[in-house]
């Protein structure tokens, strides 16, 4: 598998110029079809293999696919819906207390927000750290999370497209008591992801982005070392070792945070992605698409508002006028990017794309 196969086999590819993989990236052929074949053998082969076993080892196998691609252990993974659905099950597994503070970043998506501005009826203090540029100033970050009870942050900014350092960042964090969440759907799928370097309490993600999967296949790391740390308030029968007992004890592992019966046919597609991208080389990935945004930066110069040297495949530049305008112009033109909250418009540069393409979106601008 090469990048140019990839892009023969994403459909999306024949009908326009694809630059907006960090909002939703389009799925290739292949990986439909492993949707599709997983769901008519969940629903056809019933009698011969049953619904829930099915289910049972489509699941071990996704563990097993994201273990591997993250470099972790199939039991320190769970399956969720998305990113923001696995960091919501982190904020509510917290035994909270009036008082308690969480910190954030200003680079958090809504997912990354939400789940703590719901804690203040409970006397939790949510603050939020401004980081000019897209960076993480680590003295203010070292002060503001002296006395937090747990961090949120980005592993890239959707916004500017920076890299932020995580591993640093859970450190001075773990040095001062507070628990991480890192919310990677940017990372993992650009570039090669080790969750064990980051060493950080939970990393959540999903399969639809840069990863080229489909939509509901999420998933949450969990540290084996912070289980104790989470009690689950969102519970059903994946969530516990015996789920028709008495009383509760939750999985020693990951699969506390699974709750019940979720579609799993998503997770066919989302191995089928997986090995798609390590087929062609998450090092042959991250190269290519640091030669596509260079060419991209270099022909938007000034306007550029990313960094000028590589650091991810989100592109955030200016334009004459209003971005919404921009964007629904350049769709007319078969150019698909996204606006963003500040005004500007992001190119999102996957390894499928060609200079081609990120010459089409030049002319536009």
């Amino acid at each position: 598998m090469n990048p140019e196969a990839l892009r023969a086999d994403i459909p999306a590819c024949d009908d326009c110029v694809y630059l907006n993989t960090g909002a939703s990236g389009p799925s290739p052929e292949r990986v439909v079809e492993a949707i599709d074949a997983a769901q008519r053998r969940q629903e056809f082969e019933a009698c011969s293999v049953g619904h829930y076993e099915a289910d049972a080892e489509l699941r071990e196998d996704a563990r097993e696919t994201l273990a591997t691609h993250l470099g972790c252990r199939p039991a320190d993974i769970a399956l969720v819906a998305s990113t923001g659905d696995g960091i919501s099950r982190v904020a509510n597994a917290i035994d909270w207390e009036a008082g308690d503070r969480v910190v954030r970043t200003d680079l958090e998506h809504p997912s990354g927000v939400l789940p703590w501005r719901r804690l203040r009826d409970r006397g939790v203090e949510a603050v939020t750290l401004p980081c000019p540029d897209g960076r993480l100033p680590m003295d203010a970050y070292k002060e503001a999370v002296a006395d937090a009870k747990l961090v949120c942050l980005s592993s890239e900014s959707w916004l500017h497209g920076t890299r932020l350092p995580v591993s640093e960042a859970v450190d001075i964090a773990h040095d001062a008591g507070a628990l991480v969440v890192v919310d990677a759907v940017q990372s993992v799928g650009q570039h090669p992801v080790d969750v064990r370097e980051w060493d950080a309490d939970a990393v959540c993600a999903s399969g639809h982005k840069w990863m080229l999967g489909p939509w509901g296949a999420g998933y949450l790391y969990v540290r084996p070392e912070s289980l104790s740390s989470f009690q689950p308030r969102h519970v059903g029968y994946r969530s516990a070792v015996e789920p028709t007992g008495e009383g509760l004890e939750f999985h020693p592992d990951a699969r506390r945070f699974e709750v019940s019966t979720a579609a799993v046919a998503p997770y066919a597609g989302l191995i089928e992605a997986i090995e798609t991208l390590e087929g062609i080389g998450m090092g042959n990935v991250e190269t290519r698409i640091e030669r596509l945004t260079d060419r991209l930066k270099d022909g938007l110069g000034e306007r550029c508002l990313s960094p000028t040297e590589y650091e991810s495949g989100l592109v955030a530049f200016e334009i004459d006028g209003d971005a919404e305008a921009f964007v629904e112009d350049a769709k007319a033109e078969g150019v698909v990017v996204r606006p963003l909250p500040s005004g500007a418009v992001r190119a999102s540069v996957h390894a499928f794309n060609t200079p081609e393409d990120v010459d089409a979106l030049l002319s536009l601008c």
